[in-house]
């Protein structure tokens, strides 16, 4: 047999060419030797069959249409109850098929056949399924693929030759126990091709009492050896058990802990390997509800993993009447060309979101990932008619009511309702974290924005709050009116009376979340966004006038929405992500950041009190100048000291900024003159050293740089080390 032999498993993802050397003459030879023709021409027909189909590029349908009909004219239903004639007969026709789609006959020179078969399998490593699986697996491309090139053992040989594959332990569960299947005269291609039911592996324990025992002892051995869950493929040739190949075997998250544990109760692993044996990105599948691995799905388009997990629900266009109908009990998707502040309610009452446009920051992505809750945006392939109330996708079309589900965790959008499977924490789960703190040489933050996520970020092991992103705050519905108050203030005066009341609502989201991480630092972000982001849409607002004034509508409201329109035309930007945002917000309009520091530091003050030990840290975002820090630091520390003052109180507290520019990493040496700690904003700092919207590159182009290899990875999941990552190194060692 000629298989490949590739540095990472990558089963049934390459070609493997089997009985290798089979021609008009060794055939006969075959037979003689064996006393067996049946045998001879059996293994014959089935090496022309793969060898043109690897080789030659013979479609298999070719061969599989002769046999299908061979076999129902000798009246009989599997391959292994045709007799030697026939398959001699079988073996005419496949060349004779061979001769048609090749134009020569089909090679009988043993070296020739080799040679070809060698090249094959080396070029199998960038067959379609191969590459796919590498990008899903971060596989690199460069790695390429040896070839082994091996005697054949033959498990067609009667009943007393057999072939299967089986894991040391259950890849689904983990469980202890041999796990597999078999079929008695076969060769390897029937096991998985469904021609003819394989057998548990556990009855081979009655068919074949000593290879079943010998094979057990092989597994054990071989587990041992390796240290690892192993995949065993194996052939029985007239009772003599050989192993074929063995290698790590895949398994589900679920099985991955349980195997790591019990591995390091046995003795065999440490518990640093035990952890290394469960990927992060696994855990999604523990931490968040998932589809039914098992259902069979009709995938309709793909977008962005906006924020993990998985939902099903009838299509709703409207935040209104997703807010009613999810009151109401019933399961909805808010499917949105994009999400505003305005669509909050209806996020919340929905099972999940799905916007046409977007990435990964944007308004539904944030928004989402802080309720929990499943989002897939930037989803261009779908789009959507309100006035018809319904969606197309690739030439279907689901009206409002219908069903599909979101598989976020990868982007999937999918027709109808599927099964899912709820998350579950294991007792196996919970060790393998203990044993994470035991081990671990960096601490972990959670980033936060209500006091039910520190609690929840503190039950999970969190040893503080990294990121707590007031402006998430402000977009709650009893919040939006009043931070949309402030922005269209008039005055200073105007402006401070809807501050005066956003005051009191954000020292008490600070006063919980201070609480809940009592004894560990929480890092508050002051507002960043641009401020049209609190406002409705422009187009919307223009829809809603001229649906007033056609409609003849009230003169007090049209006034209203047109005053509205021509503040988030004077507040928008060609480019908000470079534009008023950010320490610049700060500036040019001081009163917001005192608002939100006094809040800050009179939660502090009670909870000190109180008795709680707090620690502060308050970050001022997107600096680029240490003048801009200098500046707001000065008013932050005004505020802390004459509340600690009037409350004679001492407050742990610190400020600093986020690295998220090219130039503060350039001028980091200076801004640390100010800043008394330093975190890095890697999203923002990614889209000002490649020049890319994070929003447009995502859902544009970035796909193709992967594709192309322009890109290895998506900058915004996987750092750059090669740009990013110096510009942080040389923040760091300045």
């Amino acid at each position: 047999s000629c298989r490949s032999g590739a540095k990472f498993s990558m089963p049934g993802m390459m070609d493997t060419i089997l009985n290798l050397g089979l021609n008009d003459q060794t055939v006969e030879g075959l037979a003689a030797a064996t006393g067996n023709e049946r045998f001879a021409y059996d293994c014959y027909r089935r090496f022309i069959q793969m060898y043109s189909d690897v080789v030659l590029g013979v479609e298999q349908f070719e061969f599989e249409t002769i046999l299908a009909g061979l076999k129902q004219s000798r009246g009989v239903r599997f391959d292994h109850e045709l007799a030697a004639a026939d398959l001699r007969q079988l073996v005419r026709s496949y060349k004779d098929v061979v001769l048609r789609k090749v134009g020569k006959a089909f090679p009988q020179e043993p070296l020739e056949q080799l040679l070809m078969a060698v090249r094959a399998v080396f070029g199998s490593w960038n067959n379609q399924r191969a590459i796919v699986y590498r990008k899903i697996n971060n596989i690199p491309d460069h790695l390429g693929t040896a070839v082994n090139v091996q005697t054949m053992v033959f498990g067609n040989m009667g009943n007393d030759s057999g072939t299967g594959v089986a894991f040391t332990r259950n890849p689904a569960t983990g469980e202890k126990k041999v796990y597999g299947e078999y079929l008695i005269n076969a060769q390897g291609e029937d096991v998985v091709a469904g021609i003819r039911t394989p057998e548990p592996i556990a009855s081979l324990a009655q068919e074949m009492p000593e290879v079943y025992k010998e094979f057990v002892r092989i597994c054990n051995v071989l587990e041992e050896h390796y240290r690892d869950m192993q995949d065993i493929e194996f052939t029985v040739e007239k009772g003599k058990l050989c192993i074929l190949q063995t290698r790590s075997g895949k398994r589900t998250t679920a099985a991955a802990i349980r195997i790591a544990v019990e591995m390091v109760a046995e003795g065999a692993i440490s518990k640093e390997e035990a952890l290394l044996r469960v990927m992060p990105s696994q855990l999604d599948q523990l931490l968040h509800r998932r589809i039914d691995p098992d259902a069979q799905v009709d995938v309709l388009a793909k977008g962005l993993p906006a924020s993990p997990g998985a939902a099903s629900g009838a299509i709703v266009f409207d935040a209104d009447e997703a807010e009613s109908l999810g009151q109401q009990g019933k399961k909805v998707l808010l499917v949105r060309t994009e999400t505003t502040p305005d669509d909050i309610h209806g996020m919340v009452e929905a099972e999940g979101i799905l916007t046409a446009r977007g990435g990964m920051t944007s308004h539904a992505a944030v928004v989402a990932r802080g309720m929990g809750k499943p989002c897939v945006s930037g989803c261009e392939a779908i789009k959507i008619d309100y006035t018809a109330q319904q969606l197309t996708v690739g030439g279907r079309v689901f009206k409002k009511g219908d069903l599909i589900s979101i598989d976020a965790t990868t982007g999937r959008v999918i027709a109808g309702e599927i099964p899912m499977i709820d998350p579950e924490l294991s007792e196996d789960f919970n060790t393998l974290l203990g044993w994470a703190d035991e081990v671990k040489f960096l601490g972990v933050r959670a980033n936060a924005d209500t006091p039910a996520d520190a609690l929840r970020a503190r039950e999970f092991g969190a040893t503080g709050i990294g990121l707590v992103r007031t402006e998430h705050m402000f977009m709650a519905t009893d919040r939006l009116p009043l931070a949309q108050k402030m922005i269209l203030a008039e005055n200073k005066q105007e402006r401070a009376a809807a501050l005066e009341q956003l005051l009191v609502m954000q020292e008490a989201d600070f006063y919980g979340i201070l609480k809940a991480m009592a004894g560990y630092p929480v890092c508050i972000r002051l507002l960043d966004p641009p401020l049209h982001e609190f406002l409705p849409q422009a187009e919307q607002l223009l829809v809603d006038i001229t649906t007033l004034k056609l409609a003849g509508g009230d003169r007090e409201k049209l006034a209203a929405k047109e005053a509205l329109l021509a503040k988030v035309r004077s507040l928008s930007e060609f480019n908000p992500m470079l534009g008023h945002r950010g320490c610049r917000l700060g500036v040019t309009f001081p009163e917001i950041y005192e608002m939100q520091a006094q809040a800050i530091f009179n939660a502090m003050a009670r909870l000190v009190k109180e008795g709680y030990e707090i620690i502060t840290e308050v970050e001022i975002p997107l600096v680029g100048n240490v003048k801009e820090l200098a500046i707001l630091k000065q008013e932050v520390v005004r505020i802390a000291e004459a509340v600690q003052a009037e409350l004679q109180v001492e407050l742990n507290y610190a400020v600093g900024t986020m690295i998220e520019l090219p130039r503060a990493c350039l001028t980091a040496d200076a801004i640390a003159e100010e800043a008394e700690f330093f975190s890095f904003g890697t999203n923002d700092l990614t889209q000002t050293t490649f020049g890319f919207s994070r929003d447009d590159a995502e859902g544009k182009f970035l796909p193709h740089y992967i594709e192309a290899g322009i890109l290895a990875e998506n900058p915004f999941a996987v750092i750059d080390r090669e740009g990013v990552g110096q510009l942080m190194r040389m923040a760091v060692e300045r």
